[in-house]
């Protein structure tokens, strides 16, 4: 199993994220439940401090400047997955938000995480086989490919993160709050906006003008209402299943 590396520079392209990536209640509820009763938390590749519970004592760890220049909640300290400044056993739990597939050694990242939580490890992370079912698929494969790329099997997280574990398909509502490409499935004039898909790493890893292609390709789409005619009962759908899988894994 080859390492995922940190592929995206978020010292250089993470400005903005906070405004677009606010964390959706729903998605979040699912997060803390899965954390039990914890009381201690670190959230590794904390970034801007989505999906923390504010009512328990948290640990961040987030190695970009430019995202822990936008957290609002507790301090993060500079650190990487794959060497956490922790004892074994320190923390109640631990928590990885859409960060796993930018650790440069997967397998060394999810075994620091089970060392130092007692109770569960909680990971959100994306099913890359899940991806083309998304309706961006018809205009940008190359960013859906990409993403495959880019995403560990969701069972080799599982079977690294305890002795059992459980996997959730986390449904995705229709006015989802957390800007990610695919909450934009019933909503699709938001993709047009360049502020949205800066706060999108996905993006950064087309070929030299896909991007703009696909933007003039979906706003033609939108206008002459093809987009409508093939994908139109989507903006009523009150729930898509996406890629986004929350896994939970026990010692």
């Amino acid at each position: 199993m080859k390492p995922h590396g940190g592929d995206f520079d978020y010292e250089a392209h993470g400005a903005g994220y906070a405004a677009v990536r606010e964390p959706d209640p729903r998605i979040e509820a699912l997060v803390h439940a899965a954390l039990g009763d914890a009381r201690t938390v670190l959230n590794v590749g904390a970034g801007a401090g989505s999906y923390e519970p504010t009512d328990r004592y948290v640990i961040a760890l987030e190695p970009a400047a430019a995202m822990r220049a936008q957290r609002v909640g507790v301090p993060a300290i500079v650190g990487f997955a794959e060497a956490l400044p922790l004892d074994d056993g320190a923390v109640d739990a631990a928590m990885a938000m859409m960060t796993v597939h930018q650790w440069s050694d997967l397998d060394r990242g999810l075994a620091e995480l089970r060392r130092v939580a007692r109770g569960p490890v909680v990971v959100l992370a994306g099913d890359g086989d899940s991806l083309p079912r998304y309706w961006l698929n018809d205009y940008a494969p190359d960013l859906i490919a990409a993403e495959r790329r880019r995403y560990p099997p969701i069972e080799y997280i599982a079977a690294r993160i305890g002795a059992r574990a459980e996997v959730q398909a986390v449904p995705i509502h229709l006015d989802c709050a957390d800007g990610f490409t695919e909450a934009f499935y019933g909503r699709p004039e938001r993709l047009l906006d360049p502020a949205v898909r800066k706060a999108q790493s996905s993006w950064g890893f087309l070929p030299e003008g896909a991007e703009a292609r696909f933007v003039a390709a979906l706003r033609a789409d939108l206008a002459s209402g093809r987009w409508d005619t093939r994908h139109g009962h989507l903006r009523t759908q009150p729930t898509f299943e996406s890629s986004m899988r929350l896994i939970v894994g026990w010692p």
